[in-house]
């Protein structure tokens, strides 16, 4: 039986935007955005208004993900040098972080800690 890259990395039952956990308001990719880049840990649903967090789950994704992607840059820099090739990966491997970090969201009614 053939697994999908979402199935190894846990990622099958997330398909869709972030959904709050009190009223279930299914968030746009936009408002995700935007209520992520704040400094504050949580989130306030634009629907219900109760302030929803990223789970320890997301959060673990995301530190995985910033350490290989620093890896791979690290390493594209040994091979190429500083280059205009370094940049447009790294043009490249944002853009991509930014379209999809919207869909490895969870939200939780309770901040958890992280380890």
């Amino acid at each position: 039986m053939k697994v999908s890259f979402r199935q190894r990395i846990g990622m099958e039952e997330n398909k869709e935007m972030p959904i709050c956990q009190n009223c279930g308001h299914k968030w746009s990719w936009t408002k995700t955005w935007k209520l992520s880049l704040t400094l504050d840990h949580g989130m306030i649903c634009p629907n219900c208004g109760k302030k929803q967090y990223v789970t320890n789950r997301t959060r673990k994704m995301n530190a995985v993900m910033t350490l290989v992607i620093t890896t791979l840059m690290l390493l594209v820099n040994i091979i190429f040098g500083p280059a205009p090739v370094l940049f447009i990966v790294l043009i490249v491997v944002f853009l991509l972080y930014i379209g999809l970090y919207p869909l490895w969201l969870e939200l939780s009614n309770e901040e958890e800690p992280f380890w």
